[in-house]
């Protein structure tokens, strides 16, 4: 038997060095993600693009959505030449790192007047090679150690993660104030260059999950147990209630989601500066969403999953109707500040809350790919229909399109309160 761990021993874990790595891979791998959703909306908007088309590029943080496309590529192709070196996940690392380090200099060498279709383009670019770096990444920390040291790897990447949405939230506009918004994506693109020492600097795993031919039979092997036997594990665990669980998936984020592509142009548009964005929206908003998701962990296990869950869908939406009231006042920061508030704690709730329900309704043997189609789902349909929020905006106002985006988190509520229902009338027999 295994001697069980002090916690002096158990915390020591965080001093490794390859755990510790894992905090400039979660920087890397979030850089990216705001630079081309949110800041850009704010940096398009504060040049004067029209919100319609600041929404309809909202549609490039859809790759993110449908890497699971190529992410057998990622797993199992080795690059020619780099992989000698660097081996196979590196190899698709530092390519991705500098692919998204070629994108962030386009779009800041580009005119957002007179080059909107090479910004988008370059965004584009950006987009897909954070998406590949992804995976390459998650494969990375999955084959570099113990299933028993997984946890202490994912807690530094998602702090790395995090530290990196400030970084390309609130330093962006930081720089932009100060400087311009071209300068800022040039910071942006040399900050990458911490993926990109870490990539080098790291051993390869000892064990790496590459195939470098393989037979027509055993693709489709592949093909059936990557693809077919997750759902078919997955509907046959469910019962025919599977396609509505895969509807709630599908639209528990799309009022929040739906806002968000408007909020940056909104609070410019209200006559807020980027400096009191950034502070507000961006530094103290962070803080409120760990506490939201902290808060929504500690209901799951005092309450479980269904309550907080329902809870989660009603808070998200009502909250949207605070900036419908916002839209109507003189700017004030206090009054921002408490809307935020609101809207990053339910925000972060929901979020931890929703990860707890589908991460009970993987099966074993399919844990990975069944929440890679799960992820791809719950934010594809939002994303979608986000990209018309600018369009909704220009023909009906902020404060129509606020209580629109609310109104569109009803069917998640009702449909999490049967569900709700549901469970109850199973857990006593009815």
């Amino acid at each position: 038997m295994t001697a069980k761990k002090t916690w002096c021993t158990a915390f020591a874990v965080y001093i490794q060095p390859k755990i510790l790595s894992m905090i400039a891979l979660g920087f890397s791998a979030g850089l990216p993600y705001l630079l081309i959703f949110s800041t850009l909306s704010a940096w398009l908007r504060d040049e004067g693009v029209e919100r319609s088309v600041i929404g309809f590029f909202s549609w490039v943080s859809v790759t993110y959505s449908i890497k699971i496309i190529w992410s057998p590529i990622v797993d199992k192709v080795r690059l020619p030449i780099i992989s000698r070196f660097l081996g196979q996940r590196r190899s698709w690392m530092l390519v991705a790192q500098l692919g998204i380090i070629t994108g962030l200099i386009g779009m800041a060498n580009a005119d957002s007047h007179t080059q909107l279709t090479t910004i988008a383009a370059c965004a584009m670019l950006v987009a897909f090679c954070s998406a590949t770096q992804d995976v390459s990444i998650d494969a990375f920390r999955i084959e570099s150690t113990v299933t028993e040291y997984q946890g202490a790897m994912a807690a530094m990447y998602v702090l790395g993660y995090r530290l990196a949405l400030l970084v390309a939230g609130a330093g962006s506009f930081y720089i932009a104030e100060f400087f311009d918004w071209h300068t800022a994506y040039f910071v942006m693109a040399a900050a990458m260059s911490f993926g990109v020492m870490t990539t080098l600097c790291l051993n390869s795993p000892a064990v790496e999950n590459t195939i470098a031919s393989i037979s027509k039979n055993t693709f489709l092997t592949q093909v059936r147990n990557a693809v077919i036997d997750p759902f078919t594990d997955f509907f046959t665990r469910q019962g025919h209630v599977g396609w509505l669980i895969l509807v709630l998936i599908a639209i528990y984020k799309m009022s929040d989601v739906t806002m968000g592509v408007m909020a940056n142009p909104f609070y410019l548009d209200l006559g807020f500066n980027k400096k009191d964005i950034a502070e507000i929206s961006k530094i103290f908003g962070f803080f409120m969403t760990i506490a939201g998701a902290a808060l929504g962990g500690v209901f799951v296990v005092r309450y479980g999953v269904m309550r907080p869950l329902l809870f989660g869908a009603i808070a998200t939406a009502s909250t949207n109707l605070l900036f419908a009231a916002l839209a109507n006042t003189k700017p004030d920061l206090a009054l921002l500040a408490g809307v935020i508030s609101a809207d990053n704690l339910s925000g972060g709730f929901a979020t931890a809350v929703f990860i707890a329900y589908l991460s009970g309704l993987t099966g074993s043997g399919h844990t990975a790919t069944q929440y890679a189609l799960f992820s791809s789902l719950m934010t594809f349909p939002a994303q979608l229909l986000g990209g018309f929020s600018g369009v909704i905006v220009d023909k009906f106002g902020y404060i129509n399109f606020f209580i629109y985006a609310s109104s569109i988190g009803l069917p998640a509520i009702l449909l999490v309160f049967w569900f709700w229902r549901r469970e109850y009338r199973l857990s006593i027999g009815n």
